[in-house]
């Protein structure tokens, strides 16, 4: 069993509540909770994910600037539309995980790992876009 094998276990339980909030509009119809629910999840999930590049002493001044950049326009969110913060949440997933690619410490990562944060940020921004057009849905109504 390779070191990574639990980070590669939790990192696919944590795509569930994602498919979850994605599945939910589809069996009940369109929801102003749904899409709450999951940009919650998701800035959490972000969050958490751009913390992986704030490797004390180990990051790059641009990975560490990065780290904050994603999580910095947090407050601003409430402002914009549940459509514009969704189109930001799923730009900045493939943002982060390209800086984690850039580390040095990406190298020393299993051939697992790096599959799963390919497919996990795939599956990731496609919920993104099944959730905008669930709130571009609910606009027009």
């Amino acid at each position: 069993m390779h070191p990574f094998l639990n980070h590669i276990q939790l990192g696919y339980y944590g795509v569930l509540p994602f498919l979850a909030c994605v599945f939910w509009p589809l069996l009940l119809g369109s929801s102003l909770p749904a899409i709450e629910a999951f940009t919650l999840y998701s800035m959490g999930i972000l969050a958490f994910m751009a913390g992986t590049l704030w490797r004390a002493g180990e990051q790059s001044y641009t990975h560490a600037v990065m780290a904050v950049l994603v999580v910095v326009p947090f407050p601003l969110l409430v402002l914009a539309s549940a459509t514009s913060t969704l189109v930001y949440l799923a730009i900045c997933f493939p943002i982060v995980l390209l800086f984690e690619r850039g580390m040095p410490a990406w190298q020393q990562y299993h051939k697992d790992y790096h599959k799963m944060r390919y497919i996990l940020t795939s599956v990731v921004f496609v919920c993104h876009l099944f959730m905008i057009a669930q709130s571009i849905e609910l606009t027009r109504v």
